[in-house]
């Protein structure tokens, strides 16, 4: 789960993670009254007007501007509020921005990069932090990999202080910054472990002139896993800046993505649903969607399921490949007919069946009436989906 960058700054306050004076707005008469309070609370003349969308590189599309007087910022806010940012990270067709953070502006010395994530190759959490801060880390790291300088906690004993002094005499900080950015990744590592989250980055992090350290970014992303238990965080959740078919599909515990191609696939098992969409980009296809509906779903998930790929305007055939273990076949079979009835069937259907009670599944889709092109197998299936679009 995302969250917006006004929001994962207040929770780093609450740990005491340094962040710059700022204020969310949700419309543009609460931002222009941000604007005077921000100033008044910070003594600083300078204010940064930040759109606020689940996208990184908001900069690039005019997303964020630095404003020296009221009047440039109250230009801003009505530049920015209500525009459709187009970022690197959204697509072509751009997010609608309808939250605004305004923020202080400061006397920036220089700008790093600092990230914690789990290193899935070690199986911890790892601390990352390059020099070069204000650009992508993906850049710097395929650009001068050693630029990024890396420490990892150990489970048992924790984030120690003597790790946060080797990242910052490595970034080349002095003393008193070194201490500062002790404190700062000591509670930046609890507010990662605490609150279940997947990535903390802040880029950039920044020394001031007066020789604070303080994050000017925030990017957080939570383990949908861990929601249970976090339910503050829970209902941080932003629903508008996700796909209306992603949100539908976690109503039903679907695992659910939406691509660019234009087959739909509806597969059981996370590892099938990659060899899925590889295998029809072998053929020369490209899927609409990443789709598990998972090994013990209900005909009713199916359904679900079903209704969601159907409603992409942008998929022109379905490919359903089925292994049945625990997930039967007749079960899916009853889902998609259940489906078809429900909301028609404009485009190609193929479907792989292949497991358990798969004769009766057949028996389910032949009896029901339903233009459907049986596939002998995987390949035929995907060779099929792709002939279909073609």
């Amino acid at each position: 789960m995302k969250i917006h960058e006004y929001q994962a700054k207040n929770l780093f306050r609450r740990y005491g993670v340094p962040v710059p004076v700022g204020r969310a707005a949700t419309s543009p008469d609460e931002a222009l009254a941000a604007i005077s309070e921000v100033k008044e609370e910070s003594g600083s003349d300078v204010v940064v007007v930040k759109a606020q969308i689940h996208a990184g590189g908001r900069g690039k599309g005019g997303g964020v501007r630095v404003c020296k007087t009221t009047e440039d910022a109250q230009q801003a806010v009505k530049d920015i509020y209500g525009m459709q940012l187009v970022t690197p990270q959204t697509g072509p067709e751009g997010q609608k921005v309808q939250r605004l953070l305004v923020e202080q502006g400061l006397p920036i010395a220089h700008e790093y990069y600092v990230g914690v994530t789990l290193d899935r190759s070690s199986g911890r959490v790892t601390v990352m932090a390059s020099a070069e801060g204000g650009v992508e880390i993906e850049e710097v790291a395929e650009r001068s990999p050693e630029a990024i300088v890396k420490e990892t906690i150990n489970p048992a004993v924790g984030w120690q202080d003597y790790q946060g002094r080797r990242l910052g005499f490595a970034l080349g900080l002095d003393g008193k910054q070194v201490r500062e950015l002790c404190k700062f990744l000591a509670a930046l590592t609890r507010c990662y472990e605490e609150l279940d989250a997947s990535l903390a980055e802040i880029n950039p992090l920044v020394t001031t002139t007066d020789g604070r350290v303080l994050a000017l970014d925030a990017k957080v992303n939570f383990d949908d896993n861990a929601l249970y238990r976090q339910r503050e965080v829970s209902d941080l959740r932003d629903i508008s800046e996700e796909d209306p078919s992603e949100v539908e599909a976690k109503k039903y515990d679907l695992s659910y993505i939406k691509l660019d191609g234009n087959i739909g696939c509806m597969v059981n098992g996370a590892g099938l649903a990659m060899s899925t969409m590889d295998i029809i980009k072998h053929h020369g296809g490209e899927p609409a969607n990443f789709l598990d509906v998972g090994g013990g779903a209900s005909a009713e998930k199916v359904t679900a399921a079903f209704k969601i790929i159907t409603s992409d305007p942008s998929v022109r055939a379905i490919f359903v490949n089925i292994f049945g273990g625990i997930m039967k076949c007749d079960t899916i079979a009853e889902g998609v007919v259940a489906a078809v009835k429900e909301v028609g069937l404009t485009v190609p259907l193929v479907v792989r069946l292949e497991g358990t009670n798969v004769e009766l599944g057949k028996n389910i889709l032949r009896e029901s009436g339903l233009n459907v092109i049986a596939a002998a197998d995987m390949a035929d299936g995907a060779k099929r989906a792709v002939e279909q679009v073609t």
